[in-house]
């Protein structure tokens, strides 16, 4: 077994994977969370992976984690699927959906074993329950175009095909990812469920072809962009000339960065009456329910509430 470098740390140390970290707004809330959480203690570190890292560079992350005692644990962005497959045998457990999606957003560790989790479905569904309530679709008769097949989007589809009341269902969710293979994970994923939502999985990279399909949808339909354009990577998934769908909403799951999609989407809010929502809920749901896991603190409503106050007073 390959030895990896391990770093002691004096403090106890949470995790950050990403790609650029330290322009991520956890860095000024973070410290704050943890005075609400009574942990004043624990300090944030960053580790920033270029998108589709060495395998060898994943595992000595998360051997850090492993092996330090007083490496807590991580939250896991954009390389959720890559830190899975380049380490799944390092881990002692998964959590049901982690097993399901094979990816890792969370990192933890409880009585010396090493745990995994998938919490996207949960904060996915958290986010979208918030947007748009009870019954939306019942209610609009509206599709899912979903701009990128990696694990925020798969878990946005996962928590949709699991709501229990077909009025939460859409009747279509469409796929768009500019490469096969996260779209034929997401068949696979899709695969082990019953469900009754069509699912469409388009391959393409092509702005003016993402526009004829949002062109295609009908009223009350929402378009997400989970592809990482305008914070990982420059641009937008559409073009400028592109059309949302009247009385729909437009889902930026970034909350920084150039946000072109986001900034695409506020120029139609009133001529096709267009609620645009940004990632900030998303960013709050995702960050506290990973760092309630890695804590052992237990999110609850009222405490949830306070976090979400309490990182409000960070944003500019």
């Amino acid at each position: 077994m390959t030895a990896y470098p391990i770093v002691t740390k004096t403090q106890p140390t949470f995790y950050f994977v990403g790609v650029t970290t330290g322009k991520s707004s956890i860095n000024q809330v973070f410290p704050l969370w943890m005075d609400v959480m009574g942990r004043p203690d624990v300090v944030l570190e960053g580790i920033d992976h270029p998108i589709h890292d060495d395998p060898e560079a994943y595992r000595a992350t998360v051997a850090q984690i492993k092996q330090d005692p007083n490496s807590l644990g991580a939250l896991v962005t954009t390389h959720k699927l890559d830190l899975f497959a380049a380490a799944e045998e390092m881990f002692d457990t998964f959590d049901p959906y982690a097993q399901v999606t094979r990816e890792l957003s969370c990192i933890s560790k409880r009585d010396g074993r090493l745990e995994g989790h998938a919490k996207d479905p949960i904060t996915a569904g958290l986010s979208l329950d918030h947007i748009i309530g009870q019954g939306y679709f019942a209610n609009t008769g509206g599709h899912v175009l979903c701009l990128g097949a990696g694990g925020s989007g798969l878990a946005t589809l996962l928590h949709l095909i699991n709501k229990p009341d077909k009025g939460d269902r859409p009747a279509k969710f469409s796929a768009v990812n500019r490469s096969p293979d996260r779209l034929e994970h997401m068949r696979h994923m899709v695969g082990k469920y019953n469900t009754d939502i069509e699912v469409e999985y388009i391959v393409n990279s092509d702005p003016r072809q993402n526009d004829a399909l949002m062109a295609a949808l009908p009223e009350g339909s929402i378009v997400i962009n989970a592809t990482g354009m305008g914070k990982d990577t420059p641009g937008s998934p559409i073009s400028d000339d592109g059309r949302f769908p009247q009385n729909g909403i437009a889902w930026e799951f970034n909350y920084r960065g150039e946000l072109d999609f986001m900034h695409q989407a506020l120029r139609q809010v009133d001529t096709r009456h267009l609620r645009v929502e940004d990632g900030w809920v998303y960013f709050v749901h995702g960050w506290s329910q990973v760092v309630g896991q890695v804590l052992g603190i237990e999110i609850t409503p009222e405490l949830f509430q306070r976090l979400a106050e309490t990182a409000a007073t960070t944003r500019s």
